[in-house]
C-alpha cells in the first residue's frame, strides 16, 4: 500500500533559507520498518491519517459554506428554530460509523502484535538503571548491553560520533524471516524497550512481563532506546538489534557459548 512519500524537513528549512545538516534524514512521517507488524502500524498510521484528513476537509467546508453564504449582510434576519431531529441524529449517527470502521483495522493489528505464539526464539529483556540484560531462553547465552558512546563525546570535548548515544558494547543478534518473541522486565524502575523499525515499544515493569515478537525480514542494523523516564542516565540505555541469516547467527550463538565456556584467567 503506498501512500504519499514523506516531505523533508529539509526542503521546509530550505524555503526558509536555513541551511543544517542535522535534518538531513529527518521525516514528517512514520518509518515503516522491517517487520510485518511495523508494516501494519504504518500502513494502519496512514488509513487512520486520511480519515481525519476527510473529517477535517468536511468540517472545514461546512464551517466556511456557513460563514459565506450566512452571513449577516446576505441573510440580516436569522432563521428561527432550535433544533433539527435529523441533524441531531446524523451528527450521532455518522461519527459511530467512522470509528466503528477505523476500530476494525486497529482491532486487528493489536490482536496481531500480541499473538507471540510459535515462536523461534524467545529472549528476555530486562531493563536496569541504565543498561539491558538480554538472556537467550534456552540457549544458555546471557549478557550485559550498556552505552559506548565515549564520554568525551557526552561531556561535548570531542565530535559527536555517527550513532552518538545509539550505540553498544554487546548489541543483541537475531536470525531474520523468523519469529522471535521478547520478554520484556526490569529490576529496579519502569523502562520502555523501543525499536521502532521492529514495531516494538513494550514496557518493562518491576516484577511483570510483558511480551512482544518480530520476524525482521532483512538483515541489518536496527536502533532504539529506552521510552520511558526511569532517572538522571534515562538517555544513556540504547538499544541494539544486529539481524543476521540463519547460518550467521548460529555461528554467532556458538561464539557466545564458547566465549562462555572459557577458562576464566
Amino acid at each position: 500500500m503506498t501512500f504519499i512519500r514523506p516531505l523533508k524537513a529539509a526542503s521546509l528549512l530550505a524555503l526558509l533559507g536555513v541551511k543544517s545538516s542535522a535534518f538531513a534524514d529527518y521525516t514528517l512521517n512514520l518509518h515503516q520498518g522491517v517487520t510485518p507488524i511495523s508494516q501494519d502500524i504504518y500502513h494502519l498510521h496512514m488509513i487512520i491519517l486520511w480519515i481525519c484528513v476527510g473529517i477535517g476537509l468536511c468540517v472545514f467546508a461546512v464551517m466556511f459554506y456557513a460563514i459565506i453564504f450566512h452571513r449577516k449582510t446576505k441573510h440580516p434576519i436569522p432563521a428561527n428554530f432550535h433544533e433539527s431531529p435529523v441533524v441531531e441524529i446524523l451528527w450521532t449517527l455518522v461519527p459511530f460509523v467512522i470509528l466503528t470502521a477505523m476500530a476494525f483495522p486497529a482491532t486487528n493489528v493489536l490482536i496481531r502484535m500480541d499473538d507471540t505464539k510459535d515462536s523461534d526464539l524467545t529472549i528476555k529483556v530486562t531493563g536496569y538503571q541504565w543498561k539491558w540484560e538480554y538472556e537467550y531462553l534456552g540457549k544458555n547465552v546471557k549478557f550485559m548491553s550498556t552505552l559506548s558512546t565515549p564520554n568525551e563525546q557526552v561531556q561535548n570535548r570531542d565530535m559527536k560520533g555517527e550513532h552518538y548515544l545509539l550505540e553498544v558494547d554487546y548489541p543483541i543478534v537475531v536470525p531474520i524471516n523468523k519469529k522471535i518473541r521478547f520478554l520484556t522486565t526490569s529490576n529496579d524502575v519502569i523502562h520502555s524497550w523501543w525499536v521502532h523499525a521492529l514495531g516494538i515499544k513494550r514496557d518493562a515493569v518491576p516484577g511483570y512481563i510483558n511480551e512482544a515478537w518480530a520476524r525482521i525480514e532483512k538483515p541489518g542494523i536496527y536502533r532504539g532506546q529506552c521510552a520511558e523516564l526511569c532517572g538522571a542516565h534515562h538517555a544513556f540505555m540504547p538499544i541494539v538489534v544486529i539481524a543476521k541469516t540463519q547460518t550467521e547467527f548460529e555461528e554467532w550463538l556458538q561464539a557466545q557459548k564458547n566465549k562462555d565456556l572459557a577458562p576464566k584467567p
